[in-house]
Formats: structure tokens, C-alpha cells, sequence
């Protein structure tokens, strides 16, 4: 049988929130509380639910076991399992001292909990991590005390959803979340919802390890955050990040962006909203030179970014900085209504989806041993000139729009554009705007 666990608590309420504010050893703190538990459906983001834990905390353990005048701030905490049994507790004084005492026992108690439920941290994973650590290299500091603010997570969806609002709450306020962290957690912004709806929902996107959420979870549960760039050798597709970035640039007119606040919209609208995206999602994947499938027959999906000894022959959009720009390309293209949603489809797949080919050669460096090695190139100038080619592939515009970005290209890559300016200039419709932009 678990063994409860007795805690003095003061019960308060704040918002829609009842929480409690208690005293715990530091012993129970290195006992108890843990760093990560699941709050979602999809692995990596479901342990999503503290910072990662850096090189400071072995500056605050030091400070615990060196500082005789030690001293550290509470550490919220969620529990695991729902609420613990709160029992209020009355002061029994005798006549003399009843006026003293009159008020002072409000809302004052004990906190049972019975051996079943989990303690996870919301805010304070530093100095939780400092206390274990000090509390191994010197038990005696287990008697020391620390209070710590208790609020109860439920493992529904709406309780998820509260938690995860919470914690970022917690952290905006305090100091700024990344923007990694706000995509994993935040309930308000519609497009972190409905990335996480497609890590979480998506055939292809939801699979395992296709999109990075960590880079790194340590053995103590700390984790860190998957940034924008993805190793060479890694078998992932792209990374939380750039996936938000995505979405947001082919969403741009989805029903939840109608509403300019930032509260969170109707369900219903984020129903709506989910739909299409995931349908635009899969046109994408499928007109980037048929990624998805690509990806799923490869026996290693990291020799669809780049094949040993070929690796200009890999394919363009297993690489993040060409996801992005190929979706700011399609966002361009749509808000100048020089084409609809299927017909950049279309375009998108007639284009030779290989690093050394046409338009993609713009992020592409080659080696003196040939055409099929060489490297990405990275730097803004290659992102705008790549940029400038697509818009010039799908939908260009003007003469001069399809000149200036073949005359960047020659000046960047000391070569001559492999596409015919008279291809391009064939896809300038006949109606279209010929002053020059």
C-alpha cells in the first residue's frame, strides 16, 4: 500500500484556480518532485512541461551546501492524479487569547495525499534540480524547508490545456519563454494549438521522430527544446519550430485568424481551421517532390536529405531553411492572387526537387569534385535569392521581376542560371501587371 503524506497547508484561490500553499523538507522536495510528465497525446510534446535545466544550477547547489545564509524561493508544483484531500483545521484558544487568534486560522489545514499522486514542477526547476543535488552530497540538508505552491493538474484535456496555460502563464510573467516553449505549451495562440494537433493527429507528421520537439532529454528529465536547424545524419523531417512557421505562413487565411485578439478561439473555429490545414499539409508534402512518400520508402530517411557521396542529389525539403522559405513563397504567391491554392500545387510539382537542381542550386555550394557533392549554403543572401526563384517559378509577375532574380543568381553563384529566362517569362499570364516590381 502507498504510504500518505501529511502536509500544513493554507488553501487560496485566485482566477478559476484553488491552490494551496504548503511547507515541505527539502528531503520531500528531492523525493517527491519530479521534472516532467506527460500532458499530451503526441511522446515528445506530452513531457513538455519545464524548461530545460542549464549549468546554473550547479551555482545555486553550491550556494545550498557553502551559504550558511542560504535562502530560495517557493517552487510551484503541479500534482499528478487531481486534487489531494484538504482537511481545514480549527485553532482552539481559551477566552484570552481568542481575539488574537480570530481569523488568523482561516482557510488553514492539511493536505493528505495518498501515495498515488506525482509532484512535477511548474516553476522553480533550477532550484528543484539544485536541491537534489545538494540533498545527495549532504543528506543533512534534507531538514531544511522550503514552501512550495501546490495546484492540482487532471489528466483530461481540459486539464492539460489548464496546466499547459499555466505553466506559460507562469513563465511569460516571470521571464520570457522561447519561442519553442510558448509553440510546446501555449493554449492562446492558435497556430502552437494546432501545431501540436498535428503532432499529435497527422499520418505522416505525427510519427515518430519525423518532427524534432527535443534535441536532448537529460537523464535527470530536463529537456531542451529542438531549435530550427536539423543534423545532417538525423532521420527527423523538420522540427516543432519550423513546422509552427509553416503553418502559420500557409494558414494566414484560415478562420482563426479572423479574430485579431489573443485570446483563444471557439473550438469549433480550431475544428475548422485544423481541417484545412492538415488538407494543405498533405498537398504540400505531396507536391515537394512526393516527400511523404520519399520519406517513408527510404530505408533510411536520412539518405533522402543527403545520400552518401550524392549528397547534391538530396531532396530539397528535408531541409528546414527550404520548408520555410517554400511556404513564405506559396503565402506570397496567394496574397497577390497570381494563383490559386491547386495551381501553385502544380507548379511546385513540375519543379526538379534535388539540391543541385533549379531553383534550390541558389542554397547549394559545390565542391571542386563534382556536382553531386558540395553543402548547404546557409546566410541570407542564398535564403532571398532561393526565395526570389520560386516566386519567379510559380507565379512571376514582370520581366523585370524574372530578370532581377536570374541576374542575383549569376552574381551570388558566378554561373549562369540553368533555367532559360524564356521559360519563366512564359508563365507571366497575359493580363498580368507589367510595371515593374
Amino acid at each position: 500500500m502507498p504510504s500518505k503524506t501529511f502536509v500544513p497547508a493554507f488553501e487560496a484561490k485566485v482566477g478559476n484556480w484553488t491552490y494551496y500553499s504548503c511547507l515541505m523538507s527539502y528531503a520531500q522536495v528531492a523525493r517527491e518532485i519530479n521534472f516532467a510528465h506527460e500532458l499530451g497525446g503526441n511522446r515528445d510534446l506530452g513531457t513538455m512541461i519545464q524548461r530545460g535545466v542549464g549549468d546554473r544550477t550547479a551555482q545555486i547547489t553550491d550556494y545550498l551546501l557553502t551559504n550558511e545564509n542560504r535562502f530560495l524561493g517557493a517552487i510551484i508544483v503541479a500534482v499528478w492524479g487531481g486534487n489531494a484531500i484538504y482537511l481545514q483545521l480549527e485553532m482552539d484558544a481559551d477566552a484570552e487569547n481568542q481575539a488574537i487568534l480570530a481569523g488568523i486560522d482561516r482557510n488553514f489545514g492539511v493536505l493528505t495525499f495518498d501515495g498515488t499522486q506525482q509532484f512535477f514542477a511548474l516553476d522553480g526547476q533550477h532550484r528543484l534540480k539544485a536541491i537534489k543535488d545538494a540533498v545527495k552530497r549532504d543528506p543533512n540538508l534534507g531538514s531544511e524547508d522550503i514552501s512550495v505552491i501546490v495546484v492540482p493538474h487532471f489528466d483530461t484535456p481540459e486539464g492539460r490545456q489548464r496546466t499547459r496555460r499555466l505553466f506559460t502563464n507562469i513563465n511569460r510573467n516571470a521571464k520570457a519563454t522561447s519561442t519553442q516553449e510558448n509553440i510546446a505549451l501555449d493554449e492562446d495562440d492558435s497556430f502552437a494549438i494546432l501545431t501540436r494537433r498535428v503532432l499529435d493527429e497527422h499520418s505522416f507528421l505525427s510519427r515518430d521522430k519525423v518532427v524534432l520537439v527535443f534535441s536532448k532529454v537529460g537523464d535527470e528529465g530536463e529537456l531542451v527544446l529542438a531549435q530550427r536547424s536539423i543534423n545532417q545524419s538525423s532521420p527527423a523531417w523538420s522540427t516543432i519550430g519550423v513546422l509552427y512557421d509553416i503553418a502559420k505562413e500557409i494558414g494566414y487565411d484560415l478562420p482563426c485568424t479572423a479574430d485579431q485578439s489573443k485570446q483563444r478561439v471557439a473550438d469549433e473555429i480550431l475544428e475548422q481551421s485544423y481541417e484545412i490545414l492538415a488538407r494543405r499539409l498533405d498537398d504540400l508534402l505531396g507536391a515537394c517532390g512526393n516527400l511523404r512518400e520519399r520519406y517513408l520508402a527510404a530505408q533510411s530517411p536520412k539518405d533522402v536529405r543527403a545520400p552518401k557521396g550524392r549528397e547534391g542529389s538530396g531532396h530539397p525539403f528535408m531541409r528546414p531553411a527550404v520548408q520555410v522559405t517554400v511556404a513564405k513563397a506559396i503565402r506570397h504567391v496567394l496574397e497577390q492572387e497570381s494563383l490559386g491554392w491547386d495551381d501553385v500545387m502544380k507548379r511546385l510539382a513540375s519543379l526538379d526537387w534535388r539540391m543541385v537542381a533549379a531553383p534550390f542550386s541558389a542554397m547549394w555550394i559545390d565542391t571542386p569534385d563534382g556536382r553531386t557533392k558540395g553543402k548547404m549554403a546557409s546566410g541570407k543572401d542564398h535564403l532571398q535569392l532561393l526565395y526570389s526563384l520560386l516566386i519567379a517559378h510559380i507565379a512571376p509577375r514582370t520581366k523585370v521581376q524574372v530578370a532581377r532574380a536570374l541576374r542575383a543568381y549569376q552574381d551570388l553563384k558566378k554561373e549562369r542560371y540553368p533555367v532559360a529566362q524564356e521559360d519563366l517569362l512564359a508563365l507571366i499570364p497575359a493580363d498580368a501587371d507589367v510595371a515593374e516590381s
